[in-house]
């Protein structure tokens, strides 16, 4: 059984719903991601180009493994609609072990 310590979240946020439910189908369909939850609409401000910006977004929350984090990355960067867009890891420090153990059957392993 996989330790609690190799799951992770990933955050990403995008301008459009439609591009946050884009994402979310996609990497559950290649396995990537167990769950996605889509929240928002949210605002963020951040720097961007030297000024400040502030937008309206929607942020995917990616349930995964640490040994998926490079091939879902890639997954979300080729459709990611952003020039450099926000994609994040935590650490899953502690859950509820039947969900992990559901959470690992959804997902693919590292190696395929």
């Amino acid at each position: 059984m996989e330790q609690r310590n190799d799951y992770i979240q990933i955050f990403t946020t995008v301008e459009k719903k439609e591009d946050a439910e884009k994402i979310a189908r996609s990497v559950v369909e290649k396995r990537l991601g167990g769950c996605v939850q889509i929240l928002g609409p949210i605002k963020s401000t951040y720097w961007w180009k030297g000024k400040i910006e502030t937008a309206e977004e929607y942020l995917c929350i990616v349930k995964s493994k640490k040994d998926l984090y490079d091939k879902l990355e890639k997954a979300i960067k080729e459709i990611h609609p952003y020039e450099t867009p926000e994609i994040i890891a935590l650490p899953i420090i502690a859950g509820y072990e039947g969900y992990l153990r559901w959470l690992n059957g959804e997902l693919k392993s590292g190696d395929s």
